[in-house]
C-alpha cells in the first residue's frame, strides 16, 4: 500500500508540476534567452536582463557599446551553474568571439551572477554584461 501511495504521489508531481518546477523552467528560459541574446550580438536586448539597480549605478557607456559592435560572438557555452553561498545563482559561461577588424578569434570566461527578484518573479543579472576586453 505504501509503495502504491508513493508511486501515486510521484505521478501527481510529474503530471502537475508545482511552482518549484515552473519556477525552474522559467528561470532556465531567462538564462537561455540572455545567452542567446549574447550569441546573436543583441547587446541592447542582453542589457535588459541586467538588474535595474546595476544599470542605474553602472550605465552602459558609449565606449562599451562601440566595443560590442566591434566583435562577433560565435559560441556561447554554459560550463556550470549553481547557487552560491550568498544565495545568488552563478553561471560560468565560455564565450568565443571574433574581432570584426582583425578576424582574430579568442575565448573569454564570463562569471555570471543572478539575483532572484521575488516581486518581479524573475532573475536579474547583477554581474553585468561580459567584459569583452578581458583576456583569459
Amino acid at each position: 500500500m505504501t509503495r502504491v501511495l508513493s508511486l501515486l504521489v510521484v505521478l501527481l508531481l510529474v503530471a502537475f508540476p508545482g511552482t518549484g518546477e515552473a519556477k525552474r523552467r522559467n528561470n532556465q528560459q531567462i538564462f537561455d534567452d540572455y545567452n542567446n541574446a549574447l550569441r546573436w550580438n543583441e547587446f541592447d536586448l542582453a542589457w535588459t536582463f541586467v538588474d535595474p539597480l546595476v544599470q542605474q549605478e553602472n550605465p552602459l557607456t558609449e565606449l562599451e557599446r562601440k566595443r560590442f559592435e566591434q566583435v562577433q560572438i560565435t559560441v556561447v557555452t554554459v560550463k556550470s551553474r549553481g547557487v552560491a553561498p550568498d544565495g545568488l545563482t552563478e553561471q560560468v559561461v565560455e564565450i568565443q568571439l571574433v574581432s570584426k577588424f582583425t578576424q582574430v578569434e579568442r575565448t573569454l570566461t564570463d562569471h555570471q551572477r543572478w539575483r532572484w527578484d521575488g516581486k518581479a518573479k524573475r532573475f536579474w543579472l547583477v554581474s553585468g554584461l561580459p567584459d569583452i576586453t578581458a583576456r583569459d
